[in-house]
């Protein structure tokens, strides 16, 4: 892929939710993860964190998602070197791990989160 090219990924998970969501995305190509939109159609935020094959909030810590179909937008200071003002460097053949709590705000399946959609932007190179 060449460098500089923007791509994203895209999501969704239709109806209430009744469990945590782990999406697991084996790279096929370097990039740097600049942006990440997510929203639930309900009240209720689920929590999501951003990881790595093998350390869960590698890039993010658990924040809310967006609620009533208003998205919530992560990108430089919501990611764990914002600091040094480092975007997450997603290497090809290694996993970015998305995790979803789909109770994080809401406590019990009973408020969970619904038609929840995560896409992150990233650029390849």
């Amino acid at each position: 892929m060449p460098s500089g090219q923007f791509v994203t990924h895209t999501w969704h998970v239709p109806g209430t939710l009744a469990a945590n969501l782990s999406i697991r995305l084996k790279m096929a190509f370097d990039a740097q993860l600049i942006h990440v939109s997510t929203v639930g159609s309900n009240a209720y935020a689920a929590g999501l964190q951003i990881g790595n094959g093998t350390t869960a909030e590698a890039y993010m810590v658990k924040k809310s998602i967006g609620v009533s179909g208003t998205p919530v937008v992560f990108d430089l200071d919501d990611f764990v070197d914002a600091a040094t003002k480092t975007y997450p460097r997603l290497t090809k053949g290694n996993i970015l791990a998305l995790a979803l709590d789909y109770d994080y705000n809401g406590g019990g399946s009973a408020q969970a989160s619904a038609d929840v959609t995560i896409v992150a932007a990233m650029v390849a190179g």
